[in-house]
């Protein structure tokens, strides 16, 4: 199972400021633990802000036939979204993303491990749940898990007509990201440097179990 936890307030805001945005609950994994008091207290203060045009909560998206469903109920208050917050493990976020190609979609927890089986996706996404989340960064998709080498700054240059150096029946990660940012307008995101990751918030989890 796995631990989903808010990221902090500042990095929420900078994500969303001057957008309109739909925001996706999953509680499927919320009896280990999920932020249900903080996310709801963060919904009520962007929806008083007139930032959301809708609000979904719903059980285990990380399965895409449920999600599909749910979503297309919620097709007009996607649409006129600039963007999309999701508040799950890192399987749901990419899940997500997956559906919606020309929607920009953010993280807005980071994931940590607990022992267990994680999520009942059927589909290849996966979440190493490493802690501080770099999805935000990557246009959705995993860094950790989509390249074999589990690189954060770019592509390593040995992938051969897409196609993975390490594995040639697995598509290069990277360019997997660079093709969803050019779709999305936001090649400017690789121009930043790679966020070191903040391993004392693993220390704070640690401490909260």
């Amino acid at each position: 199972m796995l631990i989903t936890q808010l990221k902090d307030k500042e990095t929420i805001v900078s994500l969303t400021e001057g957008k309109k945005v739909f925001i996706i609950n999953c509680h499927g994994c919320k009896e280990v633990h999920f932020p249900e008091k903080e996310a709801k207290e963060l919904q009520d203060e962007m929806t008083a802000d007139g930032k959301v045009t809708g609000i979904l909560t719903t059980d285990y998206i990380c399965n895409p036939d449920n999600l599909k469903l749910r979503l297309e109920k919620h097709a007009e208050e996607i649409k006129a979204a600039d963007a999309v917050l999701v508040l799950s493990c890192g399987v749901g976020v990419q899940t997500v993303a997956g559906y919606l190609e020309d929607k920009p979609v953010y993280a807005a927890c980071d994931t940590y491990p607990l022992p267990g089986f994680q999520g009942v996706t059927p589909l290849e996404y996966d979440c190493d749940q490493c802690g501080e989340c770099y999805l935000n960064l990557t246009g959705g998709i995993c860094p950790i898990t989509a390249c074999s080498k589990s690189l954060v700054n770019g592509q390593c240059g040995g992938s051969k007509n897409g196609k993975c150096e390490v594995d040639s029946e697995m598509e290069c990660g990277w360019e997997r990201i660079y093709r969803r940012l050019a779709q999305l307008g936001r090649l400017d995101v690789l121009k930043c440097p790679t966020q070191v990751r903040n391993y004392a918030t693993d220390e704070e989890v640690s401490k909260a179990e």
